[in-house]
Order: C-alpha cells, then structure tokens, then sequence
C-alpha cells in the first residue's frame, strides 16, 4: 500500500514564489495613487494669491475662482470614468500577482497594466497641448515652475495687469509614475512566474508485508 508524503513547506515556499511580487507592487501603488489624487491634484496652477487656482488629475479636476470652486459636468464625468478604471486596473493587478502561471493570467495583466502609463501619457501630453494653446492667445503659462505673466493688452483695453503664476507637478503625480513603472516591470518580468507550478514532491513508503492470518 502507498501513502503520499507532501513537503508542504517547499509547497508554499514554490506557491510564494511564483507570486509576481512587482505586480502586487504596482497594485498596491495603483490604488494608493488613486486614494492620494482625490485630495491631492497631479498638477496645480495658481495665479496671484489663490486668484485663480487649476487643480487637475484624472481621478479629480476642478477650479478655484476667488476661493469658490467650479466643476465643469463633462470633466467630472470624465473624472468618474478614470477612477472606474484607476480601481479596476489596481484590482485586476492584484489578482492577476497571484495566479501568473493559469491560462487567464495573461489577459489580466493586459488588463491592467497599460491603464496606469497611458493616464500618465495622455494625462502630460494634455496639458502640454492646453498650455500651448493658451499661449498662442499670448499668455504663456509655466509648466513646471513660477513666473510673472503679463496679460495680453486686449484683455485689460490696453492696461498693463501682470501677475505671478505658478504651474507645478505634486507628489502625487510622482507616485503616478511609480505606479506606471511597476507595472512596465510587471509585465515584462511576467515570463518568469507564467510557468506552472510543478508537481508536489511526493515519495511513497514501503510496502507493508502482509502477515497470513491462521
């Protein structure tokens, strides 16, 4: 008779490490960047002392007027749709980190881990393109730094009105690109965890003889 003997500390130690620990990472980093960016925008512009105020990220962008805040229906619908797809990318990620060897593992993380580095992408070439527009209007806004702008002269009626504007990333757009980059390393370190995990070790024991009954 042959019983099976199971290493069941060299089974989870093999379990444990088939997990795509970059990809818990990026999950984790995902879901916090997407917590941060409700409070915290991913670029800020003010002009003078809070005059104007332009908060903007994916997940939440509104404007300051004279200390009242305006939200804009069609950006705050596209916000909504960016935190659905914040959360889901996170999520996904995370449930793909810990099954990278099944057959579905593999559309997971296609799943999720363009979504962090195309919001990044679209997110900065969007505002390059809006802050060049402007300036083709002749105010010339910084992107990341502060400056005294002087308004166009068919603005005032001919009046010189100047005023210090200031365009900067926050820490949370930092942690945006920290997110994106563990996800690139996510996916192309997936080929080291899609093997299947191999069999348990398992040895069987000697027969037993039997004895005669008389």
């Amino acid at each position: 008779m042959k019983t099976l003997r199971i290493n069941w500390p060299s089974a989870m130690a093999s379990k444990v490490l088939r997990i795509n620990w970059l990809g818990v990472a990026a999950g984790v980093v995902t879901l916090v960047t997407l917590a941060i960016s409700f409070n915290t925008p991913w670029w800020q512009l003010t002009v003078g002392q809070d005059l104007i105020k332009v908060n903007a990220s994916p997940v939440n962008t509104n404007f300051g007027l004279f200390g009242s805040q305006l939200t804009i229906p069609m950006i705050w619908a596209l916000n909504v749709i960016m935190i659905l797809t914040f959360a889901a990318s996170g999520i996904v990620m995370l449930i793909y980190s810990v099954v990278p060897s099944k057959p579905y593992a593999k559309h997971l993380l296609g799943f999720s881990w363009k979504k962090p580095m195309y919001s990044v992408i679209g997110f900065v070439a969007g505002l390059v393109i809006i802050l060049m527009l402007v300036g083709h209007f002749g105010l010339y806004l910084p992107l990341n730094s502060s400056a005294t702008v002087t308004l166009p002269s068919n603005w005032t009626q001919g009046a010189t009105v100047t005023a210090l504007v200031s365009g900067r990333f926050q820490s949370s757009f930092v942690l945006a690109l920290v997110s994106a980059g563990l996800c690139m390393a996510a996916k192309f370190c997936h080929g080291l965890f899609a093997k299947p995990l191999g069999r348990v070790e398992a040895a069987s024991s000697p027969a037993t003889p039997s004895t005669p009954i008389e």
